[in-house]
């Protein structure tokens, strides 16, 4: 059986996860806890890793079962298509989801377009170029996967 990506209605990822769930089918919906504050209190959310996507793995033949849950749009399209995602990237996403073994690194002196290896974690040992810095996340990108990587400063390790 094969993963495919399913683009979902905004904001309804959870729970078209939870819909696919119930009628059989195997899903994988990547989330991560975020802490919101306002003025008066902090929140925590769990929301989606990749907004509006999930992953589902099925036979090619059973693909239209999914348009019975509401909440599915329709299937991303690679080079006309539907997009087919490798057994090795699903494993990859929810070690790095898991992983918790992350120094903190400082990254005071690496500024947008350095190149870097990952150190730990899922991507251990992978090429990246800072796409950004801000004050407690990082963007890296991963051209060798084709990913852009959102990650916490306290979280990037680098050589």
């Amino acid at each position: 059986m094969s993963w495919y990506v399913i683009y979902t209605k905004p904001k309804s990822e959870i729970k078209t996860a939870k819909r696919l769930e119930k009628i059989g089918v195997n899903v994988f919906c990547p989330v991560q806890n975020e802490i919101r504050q306002w003025s008066d209190r902090k929140k925590k959310f769990t929301v989606p890793l990749f907004t509006s996507y999930l992953f589902v793995q099925l036979e090619e033949k059973d693909r239209a079962k999914v348009f019975d849950v509401p909440g599915v749009n329709n299937y991303l399209f690679w080079l006309g298509k539907p997009a087919i995602v490798r057994d090795t990237e699903i494993k990859l996403i929810k070690n790095w989801l898991e992983d918790d073994l992350i120094d903190e690194v400082k990254v005071s002196n690496l500024k947008p377009g350095d190149h870097l290896t990952i150190k730990n974690g899922a991507f251990k040992d992978k090429k990246a170029t800072i796409q950004e810095i801000g004050k407690r996340k990082c963007k890296l990108i991963l051209s060798n996967l084709g990913i852009l990587l959102e990650a916490k400063i306290s979280e990037v390790c680098v050589s």
